[in-house]
This record gives C-alpha cells, structure tokens and sequence, in this order.
C-alpha cells in the first residue's frame, strides 16, 4: 500500500530521530498519522478500505487524525458515548470528540463509536470516517499550553451517514484494536521524549557553565552539576526500558506492561528534567525565549495524552496481578 514494509523498530528510530526538532507538537502530529490513526487499519481493514485511505496517508496526501477521546471520556475509553447505529447499509453516527489532535485538517477520522448496547468492552467498533461528510461539525481550535504548533479540535456528529463498509475489521472489537494500538503509540510517544531531553540538559550545561553567580559559574555548584548528572542517567536508563520493550514487540510479545512502564517513566522523567532544568537557567527559564520553557509546556502533555500517568499504574497493575482484571 506504499509503505517500505519494515518492521515496528523502524518506526522508533524515526521516532527518536523526530525528536531533535525543537518542539513537540510536529512529532506528535506526525504520530498520530504514522503510529496511532492507522495501525488498526493496517492490520485489520479491508483491501478497499486500505486503497481508499491507506494509501493516500502514507503517502502524505490524506491527513488522518484519531477520533477516541471525547468530553466525559478520555483516558476511560470504555466510557466514550458516541453512537453508530446501524441503518441499512449505512451507519448513522451521533455524538461529539474532544482534544483531536489534527482535527482541524483532517481528511479522515480513525472513529471509535459504540455500534451495539452490549457490554462496554465488545459494544464498539472502529469506522473509517471521510471528515468532509454532512453533521460533521469541527466546532473549534483548542487553545492549548503547549504543543502550539499541532492544531487539536473539538468536533461534533449530528447524524451522519458513513457506509458500513468502512468499518474496520469486525464489529464490536473497536475496543480490542485500539487497546492494541495503544501500545504502539506509547511506545512512539516515549521515543520522541528522549532527544528533547537529551538537548534540555545539554543547553542547561552550557548555560550554567557560562552563566555567573555570586562569582563562579553556576554549573560549578554541586547540587547543580551533580542533579545533571542524575537526569542524564535516567534518560539512559529510560532508553534501556523503550528499547527492550520494542525488541520483544517485534518478535510478537506482548509489551503491556513494558509500553506501559516506559510511557509512565517517560511522563514523570520529562517533567522532572524540565522542571529541574528550568530551575538552573533562573529568571531566564521563565521566559518564551529559550527552549527549556518549551518543552516545559510542550512535554506536560507526556503524562496525561495517550493515557494518563494514572492508568498506566493501573495496566502495570493488573499486568502484575496485583489488581483484578475486570
């Protein structure tokens, strides 16, 4: 379908390499096309749903965005209230989502709508959605704290028709398949991290190296160079932690836990090394003029996008069998 055919360690290390621009909201947005709106469809969609929107996306023509999240429901999927019901051949679609990233251009949406009443886990379906049909209604641009330069959309169905063809795979395992995605995009999500975090310490170093207080540098204290040095040691480690997980994906396990470990680490180790970081350039951090302040912005989203800190704790959780699986 135009793809190079390679496998998932790939799509990491074009991950990690997305991470020395100097923000995140361009590696994010590339994400969503290339490790979250589309994994679902690759591996389950029909060949007519693949030639319609596969392949215009991966070869840059179509944008995809990835329509989970909504108002009420955003790390508790199961808990989304759109609708598809079933008429005819068509599906007739109801509801609204909410924080989209690249909604606002979108071509097509990678929907998740409740397709039955049955239980919340087996009740819902994923649907190939052209974002130009009629009751589609982008009702705004979010302004956000950060990752300024993705555009995120809250948006709205009122009775569109989409047809049934367009679901992908089988009806009533939307919930499964993108539980499956899921984990490649936390995988991408920690991947991108590593290099900003690289870049905030180095910067840091050569600031508070040139940087004078009270007649010495400020790299000089050893609270400063010492808590560098940790923060630089858990990014490593951090890289460790992505990169096992990646190798036993590829050789078809299951990285639950491991996805889930690295995305939590990542959440708390970027805010932490921005934070610290920031701390050491003074009044300076402060502004919008340098970069450790961006990505202080950017990367608080690491902790709540894609599943929360929270959540993560509870899959590891179950995946340990410290808590019931529902």
């Amino acid at each position: 379908y135009g793809g190079m055919g390679l496998d998932f360690s790939y799509n990491i290390a074009v991950a990690e390499e997305l991470g020395n621009i100097r923000c995140g909201g361009i590696p994010m947005a590339i994400g969503v096309q290339a490790g979250m709106a589309t994994p679902a469809l690759t591996r389950f969609g029909s060949h007519e749903l693949k030639k319609q929107f596969l392949v215009p996306t991966i070869a840059g023509d179509f944008v995809a965005c990835l329509g989970i999240s909504e108002a009420g429901a955003g790390s508790d999927v199961a808990n989304i209230k759109t609708t598809a019901v079933r008429k005819g051949d068509e599906y007739v679609i109801n509801g609204g989502k909410m924080w989209i990233t690249s909604g606002t251009q979108a071509d097509w949406m990678c929907l998740l709508a409740n397709t039955s009443e049955g239980p919340p886990h087996r009740n819902k379906s994923l649907i190939c959605l052209p974002m130009n049909l009629p009751g589609i209604h982008v009702a705004r641009k979010i302004d956000k704290l950060g990752m300024r330069s993705s555009d995120t959309a809250q948006i709205f169905f009122e009775d569109v028709r989409v047809p049934c063809k367009n679901l992908i795979g089988e009806e009533g395992k939307g919930f499964t398949y993108q539980m499956l995605q899921f984990q490649e995009e936390r995988l991408w999500a920690v991947a991108t991290g590593l290099a900003p975090l690289e870049t905030v310490i180095q910067e840091t170093i050569d600031y508070t190296r040139q940087r004078e207080v009270f007649g010495q540098p400020v790299l000089h204290n050893q609270t400063v160079h010492f808590r560098l040095a940790e923060l630089a040691t858990e990014v490593e480690l951090l890289r460790s932690l992505l990169h096992r997980a990646v190798a036993l994906y590829v050789e078809g396990n299951d990285v639950t836990k491991f996805a889930s470990m690295a995305k939590l680490k990542a959440g708390r180790l970027t805010r932490e090394v921005t934070d610290s970081c920031l701390q050491f350039w003074g009044g300076m951090g402060f502004t919008n003029e340098v970069l450790v302040s961006r990505f202080y912005r950017d990367f608080r989203l690491m902790s709540i996008g894609g599943g929360t800190d929270e959540t993560m704790l509870s899959i590891i959780c179950k995946c340990m069998e410290i808590l019931p699986r529902k």
